[in-house]
């Protein structure tokens, strides 16, 4: 299977090539030519196995190149006791008959991301050493709280590797600015970016895309690659657990085989609920993708109206990994729903970049309406979700989830959609202590022991990679406007 640019150029690449280079040339991500299809008797099969093997499984049904011995191992490396906390991996929590929640944060950085970026580190080293590359990569990575520590958790001391994160000053929750600034490894380095994280996400693309910067750093034996969800190495691991949870519910009973059940994913940079596009296009059996936006409501604006406009007013919300007017990853969906028209992307992103705004035909707007339907949550109601959910079933949940739940229940209510439901869950509550505390009405003002005062009103036992931040001591400190990112990367790799 080979690779093509979202953005018409003319080039195939192979699956290692796609993943060692990141980005295409054009600025266009790449897709696969065509989507890998689930025999009859795949689902039931995969359905018996442990998330490793249907991870591996599923990978492999896109990296032709790579072995089923090597994903097997790869994922046995990266799905396993050390690593995760729970031995499903990506458990399902039943809330009732037609809900569940499926739980992406039982990882070493307690969010969704390290459920591809646990592999993802293992698949870039090896398609580096399948296409002959002898420099050493440096992954640049953009993030709005999760990605961050996650990369820097997958790449610290890979060797051949170098990983450079940039987050917003003022835009993540305090455990997940303690979490990527406490972070070990000579290999890795952190730097804050005044701004928010469509300003992070900027500058990492204008590094890509400067020509004259990746000649220089070519000269000094470094090659840039990313662990964003732009690289299709983050993404094809993220199809895998949606195919996981419908093997779980099929286990369970919930669903008869082939039975539809609907997807609810909190959705900020569109990679997530991407990957259940994906899924449905192989074959699972999916009803609706319910996109969930916070106060930042791009996405949900869009969907309805088939309107791309980021000229609005930012919000820093309880729900920060969702605060995103850029959506990266839905370049790739309005690859597939134009008749993979590289020529209409480009056109499309030309004009977001130059007026920051787009408008799709209404064939385009019908066929993404065909499966998506969106809503959006306030700041009251994400915190009230919070205390509902807890108050009246035992069950805590962080803030991007609870905008997910919400979105889901008016959903029903207008709609009057039964289907059985996944809410996505991609945090653990205890990544954003202080909003969870404020929504079950214990304010908290700040400074040592919040963790710790989460876990005494609610009784939920803290994850021991969060447990362990207490007392830790902030490595890296350095801040940059967008405009200095460039030089901040010189200076990481000692480059003139």
């Amino acid at each position: 299977m080979l690779y093509q640019s979202t953005r018409g150029s003319a080039d195939r690449i192979t699956a290692a090539e796609a993943i060692a280079k990141g980005l295409s040339g054009d600025g266009g991500l790449f897709v696969p030519e065509s989507f890998s299809k689930f025999s009859g008797n795949a689902i039931p099969d995969l359905a018996s196995k442990p998330y490793c093997e249907r991870a591996a499984y599923i990978i492999g049904m896109y990296l032709e190149e790579f072995s089923a011995e090597e994903l097997t191992r790869y994922a046995s490396e990266a799905y396993n006791g050390q690593s995760f906390d729970h031995p499903a991996v990506a458990p399902l929590h039943k809330l009732d008959n037609n809900t569940h929640f499926l739980e992406l944060w039982h990882g070493p950085t307690c969010a969704f991301k390290d459920m591809a970026l646990q592999i993802m580190p293992r698949l870039l080293t090896a398609s580096l050493q399948k296409t002959g590359e002898k420099r050493e990569v440096c992954v640049l990575v953009a993030t709005s709280g999760d990605t961050g520590k996650a990369a820097l958790e997958g790449f610290c001391g890979v060797p051949g590797t170098k990983i450079m994160v940039f987050y917003p000053r003022d835009g993540v929750s305090e455990v997940q600015k303690l979490q990527m600034t406490t972070q070990i490894g000579d290999n890795v380095n952190v730097v804050a970016v005044e701004g928010n994280f469509d300003d992070a996400q900027s500058g990492v693309k204008g590094i890509f895309s400067d020509e004259g910067l990746r000649r220089n750093l070519d000269g000094h034996g470094y090659l840039l690659s990313s662990a964003n969800s732009i690289n299709w190495g983050r993404l094809v691991p993220q199809i895998a657990y949606y195919v996981s949870a419908y093997c779980d519910m099929l286990n369970s009973g919930e669903l008869k085989p082939g039975e539809k059940f609907n997807i609810c994913v909190p959705t900020g940079n569109f990679g997530n609920i991407l990957a259940a596009y994906y899924a449905e296009r192989m074959g699972l059996p999916v009803g609706k993708l319910i996109c969930a936006s916070n106060r930042n409501d791009v996405l949900t604006q869009f969907l309805g109206t088939g309107v791309y406009d980021r000229n609005r007013q930012f919000f820093t919300t309880v729900s920060p990994s969702m605060d995103i007017l850029v959506s990266s990853n839905l370049e790739r969906l309005l690859f597939e729903v134009s008749g993979k028209d590289g020529a209409a992307v480009s056109g499309y992103m030309s004009s977001l970049s130059a007026s920051g705004r787009y408008t799709v035909p209404e064939h385009v707007k019908a066929e993404i309406s065909r499966l998506f339907v969106s809503g959006r949550c306030t700041e009251e109601d994400t915190k009230a979700t919070i205390a509902g959910l807890f108050e009246k079933h035992g069950y805590l949940i962080d803030t991007h989830t609870a905008v997910a739940y919400n979105v889901l229940e008016n959903y029903r209510k207008s709609s009057g959609d039964g289907t059985p439901t996944v809410v996505v869950s991609t945090a653990s509550p205890f990544k954003f202590c202080e909003s969870v505390l404020e929504a079950l009405g214990q304010p908290w003002q700040g400074g040592a022991g919040i963790i710790n005062a989460l876990t005494e009103f609610t009784g939920f036992v803290v994850p021991a990679p969060l447990s362990a931040l207490d007392g830790k001591t902030q490595r890296f400190t350095c801040c940059v406007s967008v405009d200095g990112m460039k030089d901040s990367v010189r200076e990481f790799l000692g480059v003139r």
